[in-house]
């Protein structure tokens, strides 16, 4: 019995292509990742325009922009 686990795949969303990758295929340059699944990697750009738009928010709460 082998205690050696199953290589994990991981997945990329290329920004350049907007393609997802299985395993890193392309430049770092134009990754986003990795992800454990190819659902996640998907929704890569959806994730990452909602934390900024959270971080954006924030930020305006600290400075007081806010009325």
């Amino acid at each position: 019995m082998s205690y050696e686990s199953p290589e994990r795949v991981e997945y990329f969303f290329n920004t350049r292509t907007h393609a997802v990758e299985e395993g890193r295929v392309s430049s770092w340059e134009d990754l986003m990742g990795p992800y454990a699944t190819r659902e996640e990697a998907e929704h890569a750009l959806d994730k990452a325009r909602k934390r900024s738009a959270a971080w954006d928010d924030d930020d305006a709460d600290w400075r007081g922009d806010r009325a």
